[in-house]
């Protein structure tokens, strides 16, 4: 297996190259619902899925960024199908559904319909349970940090209610399933915006860090402009980028030799 490689290729070739219980950790956005143009590049979720199920390691995580389009006033459903046939057909479970929550730009659109601010994470997972899992670095600020308060009182499955207690507040807190990223798709990167749909660098950080053990290998199937690799690279973590791109992989390439800690790779 290619370890800390950009791989051209058709992403469900390559991985059919690649031995069952390999892979620590999956992070993609792909491209759905004919929203951006890839140079006529089409793609088989279904397919995808099971080849990604067959390399990820028993308790691996598969963590995509995915929205759905709109035609004619209704939403195309494509995340939920996917979500569906990966549980029911390729064997994951949903380990959770997070929110992306982004500040949607107006346009026509607006006028008869809400602004998306949204996009889904759905974190998919192998096996019983996480192989790795520390949300530590992830934990944002409490409000009331350091205040003790009276309440935390729990009502039972018959109707009751426990008597409330005093709690004090920590001062970080899980940050749940809706995380905000802030305006951070740009990140400061030229680069990036080469590519025509990226998504926040601090959402790879942070799900990497979550979810991918030290020394573990992140594979990115729909690599783009890298984002997914170069995070890895930075957190110590090994990668794999695979896109059928030739035009991305440069790209990713070029970030991967300028926005990384200690670069030291052979391309």
């Amino acid at each position: 297996m290619e370890i800390n490689k950009i791989i051209n290729s058709d992403n469900i070739e390559y991985l059919k190259t690649l031995e069952d219980n390999s892979i620590d950790m999956i992070l993609t956005s792909p491209p759905y619902d004919n929203m951006r143009s890839y140079n006529g590049y089409t793609l088989d979720f279904s397919k995808l899925g099971h080849q990604l199920y067959r390399v990820l390691k028993e308790g691996g995580i598969c963590v995509m960024v995915i929205q759905d389009s709109t035609k004619n006033f209704g939403k195309s459903l494509t995340s939920f199908r996917t979500i569906i046939d990966w549980c029911d057909n390729v064997g994951f479970k949903l380990f959770e559904t997070c929110i992306y929550n982004r500040q949607g730009v107006a346009g026509a659109w607006w006028t008869k319909r809400f602004r998306v601010d949204h996009e889904y994470i759905p974190i998919f997972l192998k096996g019983a349970r996480p192989l790795y899992f520390n949300k530590e670095n992830l934990k944002i600020p409490s409000k009331h940090g350091g205040k003790t308060i009276v309440g935390a009182a729990v009502r039972n499955k018959d109707g009751s209610q426990k008597k409330s207690r005093p709690v004090k507040i920590g001062l970080t807190k899980c940050p749940g399933t809706v995380m905000d990223f802030g305006n951070s798709c740009g990140d400061g990167s030229k680069l990036k915006h080469k590519h025509p749909a990226v998504f926040p660098d601090k959402l790879a950080y942070d799900m990497i860090q979550c979810f991918c053990p030290p020394e573990g290998i992140v594979i990115d199937p729909f690599n783009g402009s890298g984002t997914t690799c170069v995070m890895a690279r930075n957190l110590g973590r090994k990668y794999i980028g695979i896109d059928v791109s030739e035009e991305y992989n440069e790209i990713c390439k070029k970030r991967l030799a300028v926005e990384t800690v200690n670069f030291s790779l052979d391309l």
